[in-house]
């Protein structure tokens, strides 16, 4: 795992600033704190910082090919790299290193801007070709690495892991896009191809971009999608023995590694799955590393004690206060954009402590979008049960108008609390499911925008994002439609984005067996009962799971790795949201109605309303103002507690 960062001349061959590159690379210092290296060569330059994990004497970047015209600089890892070696040495192609990166340049030369097909991995990598005079770039199929790039007015090309490193340069214009605005008040992070700067953008998942010198910057292509055709006829125990091979595969892949190794161990269905396998693949006991909250309400210790005490594991348990809030300003400098998922607290303290003991970790991430765990999953297909039963223009007209005058009852037990339901009654199935997971809703945002800000964004809508993608799902079963949403969204803009830059800030590697994309390929071709069955989400995954796992392991309800916001805007950060959102920094911007601002504040402290995600938001996007945007141009924000090189 590392960092890697470039600028190309897209014009000629103009003269790369050393001193340009090194501060770009060193801005991700983070993420390799091992080695660092540059390649400068006329209108090129590339930037690498090394977190060492394969082939530690001999895998340092930039790699080249035999006669060096071929350079890659690279982060992530390819874990069917040993498969790929003989095939390309069978090539001709002579092989200088053990590393996993050295595939790549080779791969690459035997078979173009396909060799991403071949990949099986997390990875993001930048590749140099001077015979060709082309750069190209590639992000893996689900986006577990990241790629952000813009082109500058000059004609120089730059792009890096972290928007961190594009700001470092100081070419960028720090130009907010409202559209941005509009997509991380809707959803909590800003959507791929998106970023909060006008200027730049991520690589999508699975794109590629190549850039040839003196030709026009294009558009990235696709080279991977997830298809749910759900016709396998296998039965639940060939489902469930199926299932054990391919995950058994996938974590075995995992597990090479030259260095200390082990698993974040939540208690929950997925992680407890991750670290039982691996149990059954190490002749040594497994490193575990798990989350204590001293509010009971929030801890899953005892859970993840269990498994641990079962499989014999060297556990590592922190207690982290419920009060744990001093990260915000911390947070707003790792993420570099708006960034709203509050669990990235107890992520970021889980990644510390895991880096205390190991530098890989295996995680169970991705397990609900691949495996069907969300509640709002069962929710939603009971929605789409009763929208099925009427048509679209009655369904508008009566739900809409329940959805308006039904008061919004967070206070009251949940069978009460009808108003959401209304709402989602009333929409199309792609539109209720953008409002279900929306943080504030559409009439929500309506009131949070100035007059100003509205005028800004024309009636653009976050949700567009949605429509954007379920116009290329390729189908209409209800629950295979929301997973394709949530694989192309909330996973890579929220989940992924949270445990990259987490684990990134303290120098560990991540590795998430469950979002393997031959496993999510494969279980897209399972019928939706094998996930959703009844009320019984990962349906299947639990039934694989039931001969490693104890019931009140695979059967309790899902807590999630959250932290109690609404009890600290009522009461620590009471003060401090208050000075936040009602301050001068958003107020400068002129795109927030101070009145409905100041509502958000008195309804939630009141106790009249819960506000506290709203408000975290806010406070959250207001931490982005003053520790990113509004830092000096040419440095960008530094987070103070990176780790020293070991």
């Amino acid at each position: 795992m590392c960092g890697i960062t470039g600028i190309f001349d897209t014009r000629g061959r103009r003269e790369i600033d050393r001193a340009v590159l090194t501060r770009m690379n060193e801005s991700q210092h983070h993420r390799g704190p091992d080695e660092g290296g540059l390649h400068l060569e006329a209108g090129v330059g590339l930037g690498h910082r090394r977190l060492s994990i394969i082939d530690l004497s001999t895998g340092q970047q930039p790699l080249y090919n035999e006669d060096q015209t071929v350079c890659v600089v690279f982060n992530g890892e390819i874990y069917n790299y040993q498969e790929l070696i003989p095939e390309l040495q069978a090539l001709g192609h002579i092989f200088h290193t053990r590393s996993d990166t050295e595939v790549i340049v080779h791969a690459w030369e035997a078979w173009g801007e396909a060799c991403v097909r071949r990949f099986r991995g997390m990875f993001a990598f930048a590749l140099w070709d001077r015979n060709r005079d082309t750069l190209f770039l590639a992000r893996d199929r689900l986006a577990v690495k990241p790629l952000y790039y813009a082109l500058l007015a000059d004609g120089f090309f730059v792009f890096g892991s972290e928007l961190k490193s594009l700001l470092a340069h100081g070419g960028l214009v720090r130009d907010i896009d409202p559209l941005a605005v509009e997509e991380y008040f809707a959803l909590g992070y800003v959507a791929e191809p998106r970023t909060i700067f006008r200027q730049a953008k991520k690589l999508p998942p699975a794109h590629t971009l190549t850039l040839r010198r003196g030709e026009p910057v294009g558009e990235p292509k696709e080279y991977w999608d997830v298809r749910f055709s759900l016709g396998s006829a296998c039965t639940v125990e060939e489902a469930c023995a199926q299932l054990n091979d391919k995950l058994t595969e996938s974590i075995r892949l995992r597990m090479i590694s030259e260095v200390p190794l082990g698993a974040f161990l939540s208690g929950g269905v997925d992680s407890s799955a991750v670290v039982a396998l691996m149990a059954g693949l190490s002749a040594d006991p497994v490193n575990t590393c798990s989350i204590a909250f001293d509010d009971p309400a929030f801890n899953e210790a005892s859970f993840a004690q269990k498994v641990a005490d079962r499989y014999r594991t060297n556990h590592h348990c922190d207690l982290v206060a419920s009060d744990d809030f001093d990260l915000i300003d911390t947070l707003a400098r790792l993420y570099d954009e708006p960034y709203a998922d509050s669990s990235a607290i107890p992520t970021y303290r889980v990644c510390q402590l895991a880096r205390r003991h190991v530098t890989v970790a295996l995680s169970g991430d991705g397990g609900d979008e691949t495996f069907g765990g969300y509640r709002r999953y069962r929710l939603h297909l009971m929605e789409e049960r009763m929208r099925s039963a009427l048509p679209q223009s009655v369904r508008r007209r009566v739900f809409g108008v329940l959805g308006r005058v039904y008061p919004k009852a967070d206070w009251a037990p949940r069978i009460f609390r009808a108003k959401t339901t209304f709402e989602g009654m009333a929409r199309t199935s792609v539109e209720a499911y953008f409002h279900s997971v929306s943080i504030l809703r559409g009439p929500m945002r309506t009131e949070l925008f100035s007059p100003r800000f509205r005028s800004e964004i024309a009636g653009y809508s976050a949700e567009e994002v949605f429509r954007f993608h379920a116009g290329r799902a390729a189908t209409d079963d209800p629950l295979a439609l929301i997973q394709y949403l949530d694989l192309k969204t909330y996973l890579v803009g929220d989940i992924n984005t949270k445990v990259d830059r987490a684990s990134m800030a303290h120098s560990l590697e991540v590795r998430e067996p469950l979002m393997d994309h031959e496993l999510v390929e494969w279980m897209a071709t399972l019928p939706s009962s094998l996930k959703v069955n009844g009320q019984e989400g990962k349906f299947l995954l639990k039934k694989a799971m039931e001969p490693s796992l104890s019931n009140d392991i695979l059967y309790r309800p899902k807590m999630g790795f959250a932290v109690p916001l609404a009890r600290w805007f009522r009461g620590p950060l009471r003060e401090r949201v208050r000075e936040a959102v009602l301050g001068p920094r958003l107020a400068a911007t002129g795109w927030f109605n101070q009145d409905y601002l100041r509502h958000l504040l008195d309804a939630h402290q009141s106790g009249a309303r819960d506000y506290s995600s709203p408000l975290w938001t806010l406070l959250m996007f207001e931490a982005f103002l003053r520790n990113v945007l509004d830092a000096p141009i040419n440095q960008p924000a530094i987070i103070t507690d990176w780790p020293a090189a070991k």
